[in-house]
């Protein structure tokens, strides 16, 4: 498909660094209008600096009403939305009986329900255009789950079912959703502000979660993923006439997914024949 590069408008959460920050960056610079959305705003403006088409708004997306003023806010400047980028997240590393039920709660609040707040309030506005592209960072770890990253994990599992259903409802309508699945990139996300560690450590979790936690902290900013070359991925799957409902992005990504995939088709071969064996007697014999 040829991409094409009309000026677009987007919301961008979770703007302030990493992913969200690089695709505001050169959303602009190729003369885009951006909303950028962040708990600190400043941090936007130190980022990025004044700019025509940029707008800053704050936004905590664990807050409903805060997502849609700021939604309402971007609409009142520019006038329609064309990319929503839900980026907002962080991680938690723990294993599961680690992690507490306040620690689950806010991976969820933020992750899933604070992308579903900033969501619920740009469709209307995307369904009156008849247009639009809903973009959701779901990460490997929402394809393939890891010792450590259950909870994160499943809060990216729920954003790909989140958008797979969506894809499939917004498309009548002519608007996109696409759910992005990075590996391991090259940003903070491995800090102490981005991933959040349980305070529980349980010893019998030591050769699992243990060397998850080893791994985390021996990648930290070494990682092989380059957020420049994902933000352009991504400007570039906004452009599409026909933008995909899943982009893998990196080399670690791919690997894991075909890994995955290799795996569930093998043990479906071994274990069809059982699943098959459950229908009613009537639906069997009509086979």
């Amino acid at each position: 498909m040829t991409p094409t590069a009309l000026p677009k408008t987007w919301f961008i959460t979770g703007a302030s660094r990493g992913f969200g920050l690089e695709i505001a960056r050169q959303a602009l610079a190729r003369g885009d209008t951006v909303a950028a959305t962040a708990r600190r705003p400043a941090d936007v403006t130190a980022a990025l600096g004044a700019h025509p088409n940029l707008l800053v708004v704050p936004l905590d997306v664990t807050n409903e009403a805060q997502a849609t003023e700021a939604v309402q806010a971007a609409i009142a400047r520019f006038g329609r939305i064309d990319v929503l980028v839900n980026n907002a997240g962080f991680g938690l590393l723990g294993a599961i009986e680690e992690s507490s039920a306040a620690d689950v709660r806010a991976q969820f609040d933020t992750n899933v329900f604070g992308l579903l707040h900033v969501t619920r309030a740009a469709l209307p506005f995307l369904r009156e255009q008849g247009s639009g592209h809903v973009v959701n960072l779901s990460s490997v770890a929402g394809y393939q789950s890891f010792p450590g990253f259950g909870v994160y994990s499943a809060t990216k599992f729920a954003v790909e079912g989140l958008t797979e259903a969506l894809a499939a409802e917004l498309a009548p309508l002519g608007v996109f959703a696409t759910v992005v699945e990075p590996g391991f990139f090259r940003t903070d996300f491995l800090d102490d502000r981005s991933l959040a560690n349980t305070a529980s450590r349980i010893g019998a979790y030591a050769a699992t979660v243990g060397a998850s936690r080893e791994l985390a902290a021996g990648v930290n900013h070494r990682q092989a993923g380059d957020p420049v070359k994902l933000a352009t991925q991504v400007l570039a799957l906004a452009d599409l006439p026909a933008p995909p409902l899943r982009l893998p992005l990196g080399s670690d990504t791919v690997q894991y997914v075909r890994a995955k995939n290799a795996f569930v088709e093998a043990e479906f071969a071994k274990w069809n024949a059982v699943a098959a064996s459950t229908d009613h007697d009537d639906v069997a014999a009509s086979r």
